[in-house]
């Protein structure tokens, strides 16, 4: 994070740049703003942004140290429960994002404009069941962390077929 604000202010002369965070948790299929904690929140389909989760909040901040301090104190927000694996078992996925729009300040037609979204995913354990002891809740939660963790294994299959082409964008 400092490195990336050392680089907007190395720039700033010749770029404009907006700088946003989120952060949320996945926790038995529901999401949950880490940083208003509240929840649950809904996924939406909107035509013009794509998918969005509706009622997350955004943060703009000041300084690398403000991203950290909502970072740990996102983290403290998370849910946990103990296991017989792990006595300060995360129970959820986190997933922090930072959106980044970079603009050239010269009046043009056709103005160069750059976005990146950079994601730092923090994924729940996956333990077996036996292993835990786990009943009850804490079954079918394990459960829904396993099922979700096969979800996005599917997801990450399909992103490294060759006939899907990924576009990034980070700024120079």
């Amino acid at each position: 994070m400092k490195d990336l604000f050392k680089r907007m202010d190395d720039a700033k002369e010749e770029k404009e740049f907006a700088l946003a965070f989120s952060y949320l948790e996945v926790y038995n299929e529901q999401i949950r703003d880490l940083l208003a904690n509240v929840g649950p929140l809904a996924v939406r389909e909107d035509s013009s942004k794509g998918v969005v989760v509706q009622g997350l909040t955004l943060h703009q901040p000041k300084s690398a140290e403000h991203i950290l301090e909502a970072l740990d104190s996102g983290n403290r927000n998370r849910t946990q429960h103990p296991t017989d694996m792990n006595a300060s078992s995360s129970r959820s996925h986190a997933v922090f994002q930072i959106y980044l729009r970079q603009q050239d300040k010269t009046a043009s037609l056709n103005p160069n404009v750059c976005i990146a979204k950079m994601s730092l995913i923090d994924l729940a354990g996956s333990e077996r069941a036996s292993a835990t002891n786990a009943k009850g809740a804490r079954l079918r939660e394990g459960a829904n962390i396993n099922r979700s963790l096969l979800a996005l294994g599917n997801v990450i299959n399909a992103l490294a077929d060759p006939k899907v082409s990924l576009c990034f964008a980070i700024f120079s």
